[in-house]
């Protein structure tokens, strides 16, 4: 019994020993016996230990002497006294429930803070007072936060599946909830692995923790038989059906890599008759619990989910794991494959292996230390023979029936031959099953280096021309070939290879064509008059092919960058060069010329404005003192045209509807929508 296994100075564990009595608990697993060592209370521990070794049990014994009273109750809830963090909503509630019927003896109140909930109920629970809280990290963060949980009498803190959290990214979210806790609290780290992240954490933020490891990789997933299914690449939804009809299992999962795959999936299995359901991210919280309570109940029976959305989670009667996608690394090969097999139990876990994935297959067993046994899927005619092999074997013979059922069997019996009900009964029987799938033969291709060489034909005898064009005049074989064709009156099949050198291009052509090809130029020997052909005695004599230029080497040149590194020239030589003589004579139009605004340094721009030229006609460069009240002026004197105008014609204004161009013809019709002035839209006269 497992009070049995509880210290007999610590009368305070009784109760917990009386509800694993009742819970039907004979011993205790390794990690829970390692956790619960007289000598451990009180210490900081960092356990390792494969999943479905019972944990969550293992930690709610080891932190009852720190919370418990000396007669192994609880007083009144007021602020929680205990804090357990898991990775996922799902196993934050399973450890909830867990927790519930081991603590339940005790009076204890649990509540819990996950993603997904309402946060007014969570924030109710609080209030009203909790002994123990189950959160996931980013919720839980968001109370302390705002100040709707107090942490100041918590006593123990655990980290469920630590290492994922961290692999999640909640590595900020949990240093900010150990720094909250009070620095006298114990701290429980529980992982499947002891990564350096996981050894950093506990590192900073446990003292003299006393590391217990009760597993090793190699022994790990005893009680899972690994089997890795052969499969062509379009048999990989028939192989998954074929394997769930084959071992029929109670409850199976199947796991894909994505949420798209996971929707195809399901629809899939629900196409064919199977009571399924599905888990991933995308799901809402009350969804999410819906379909893990359909497994539960045996509503559904298969599962399609992520890695993440099945992270830790414990369905009682779970023995068939199927991987439909393969998983990026071995730890997430172990963390699915543990989803069965859990507390003694058998289970089966099943890789599908396409052939384009079978290297990858091979490196997830021989990274993760697991042996696992290489088959094809099972066939249809291995299926039917299990149907046969479980109805021969149903426990439904060895029944008694009561009356009625006895004389509606003699009724049938004096109805049809006892060969005929047995094959109906068949056929029923086989009704209530999806149909298998049929699979594709396998069959491993030769490795790379086995494969014969690629065998070519010959082109046979030929004879070689030259087109005065190559590289340099970007030929290129796409248009040459179209061309060659066209003039000579042959097909691509008699062209053999193409050579494109720098200045000319060396052409095969088959020998039997070449006289009608020749025929076909003329004697002039142009294709199309754009290169002129020349025929060669022999084979040309290809040297060596330099860099194949690309087209930013037809480019122009471009102007040489100013070098940056010489002296600027000085700032009052270039404004001496471009202020006028004082008294010059005005130009041939008596204009003065134009003087531009001396340069000021960069220094001087952040003390005065810099004058800026003014629009073209206007004068730029004045101050406003400067500048008549009565306007602009125009620089353009009357008589004389502006530059870049012809001579004789004033410039419009485009605004100035008045000037607009109206035939002599057609009488202007005032435009709508205009205010005063003469094209304005006439007022009506007031009656």
């Amino acid at each position: 019994m497992a009070g049995a296994n509880a210290p007999e100075s610590h009368p305070m564990l009784q109760t917990l020993a009386d509800a694993l009595a009742k819970q039907g608990y004979n011993d205790l697993t390794p990690v829970q016996s390692a956790v619960t060592e007289p000598e451990l209370e009180g210490q900081d521990l960092l356990v390792s230990a494969q999943t479905g070794s019972g944990k969550t049990v293992g930690f709610g014994l080891a932190i009852g002497p720190t919370i418990l009273n000396e007669d192994g109750s609880l007083d009144a809830a007021s602020h929680p006294l205990a804090l357990i963090i898991a990775p996922t909503r799902e196993l934050a509630l399973q450890v909830k429930r867990e927790l519930q019927w081991l603590y339940a003896g005790a009076g204890a109140t649990l509540a819990s803070c996950v993603g997904g909930m309402d946060f007014r109920d969570e924030r109710r629970s609080l209030e009203r007072g909790a002994h123990i809280v189950v959160a996931t990290p980013g919720r839980l963060r968001d109370h302390i936060m705002r100040g709707t949980i107090n942490l100041n009498e918590i006593k123990a803190v655990v980290l469920d599946e630590a290492d994922e959290m961290l692999d999640l990214g909640f590595r900020e979210d949990l240093e900010f909830i150990l720094d909250q806790a009070p620095e006298t609290r114990r701290t429980l780290l529980f992982s499947a692995t002891v990564p350096p992240m996981i050894a950093t954490l506990a590192k900073s933020y446990q003292r003299d923790a006393v590391r217990i490891k009760t597993t090793t990789k190699e022994s790990q997933h005893s009680d899972i038989e690994y089997r890795a299914l052969s499969v062509a690449n379009h048999d990989i939804d028939a192989a998954i059906i074929n394997t769930l009809r084959y071992y029929d299992a109670p409850n199976a999962i199947v796991f894909a890599n994505t949420r798209a795959m996971v929707t195809r999936l399901t629809t899939r299995l629900s196409n064919r008759g199977f009571s399924v359901v599905a888990l991933s991210g995308e799901l809402t919280q009350s969804e999410r619990s819906n379909a893990l309570q359909a497994m539960r109940d045996g509503r559904a029976r298969v599962c399609v989910a992520t890695d993440v959305a099945a992270r830790g989670i414990d369905l009682p009667n779970l023995e068939l794991v199927i991987h439909a996608e393969l998983p990026t690394n071995a730890e997430t090969l172990l963390h699915r494959s543990g989803r069965t097999g859990r507390a003694g139990r058998k289970g089966i876990s099943a890789m599908i292996v396409p052939a384009k994935m079978k290297r990858r297959g091979e490196n997830l067993l021989k990274w993760g230390k697991l042996s696992a046994t290489w088959a094809t899927p099972p066939t249809a005619d291995d299926v039917t023979k299990k149907d046969e092999e479980r109805l021969l074997t149903d426990p439904v013979w060895s029944e008694e029936f009561n009356e009625d059922e006895q004389a509606f069997a003699q009724r049938l019996l004096a109805e049809h031959a006892p060969e005929k009900i047995a094959a109906a009964y068949l056929r029923l029987y086989a009704g209530k099953q999806s149909a298998p799938e049929f699979i594709s033969e396998y069959k491993d291709g030769p490795a790379a280096k086995e494969r014969a060489p690629r065998e070519t034909k010959s082109f046979g005898p030929s004879k070689w021309f030259s087109v005065d064009v190559g590289r340099e005049g970007k030929a290129e074989a796409r248009w040459l070939l179209p061309m060659i064709c066209k003039a000579g009156g042959i097909t691509k099949n008699e062209i053999g290879a193409i050579r494109i050198q720098p200045n000319e291009t060396f052409v095969e052509i088959s020998e039997p064509a070449v006289n009608g090809f020749l025929k076909s130029i003329g004697k002039d020997m142009r294709l199309e008059n754009q290169a002129s052909l020349r025929a060669l005695d022999g084979p040309p004599q290809l040297g060596e092919r330099g860099p194949r230029k690309t087209k930013r080497d037809y480019d122009k040149p471009k102007r040489a960058p100013r070098d940056r590194s010489a002296p600027p020239p000085s700032r009052q030589e270039d404004v001496a060069a471009i202020q006028p003589i004082p008294g010059a004579a005005d130009d041939a139009s008596g204009r003065k010329p134009r003087s531009k605004p001396a340069r000021r340094d960069h220094g001087d721009a952040l003390v005065e404005k810099r004058a800026k030229p003014g629009p073209k006609g206007k004068p730029g460069g004045k101050k406003p003192s400067q500048i008549p009240k009565s306007g602009y002026k125009s620089e353009t004197k009357p008589g004389k045209p502006r530059a870049g105008k012809p001579a004789g014609k004033p410039a419009g204004n485009a605004k100035d509807t008045s000037k607009r161009f109206t035939p002599p013809s057609v009488k202007s019709k005032p435009r709508k929508g205009l205010g005063k002035g003469g094209n304005a839209t006439p007022r009506r006269k007031s009656n």
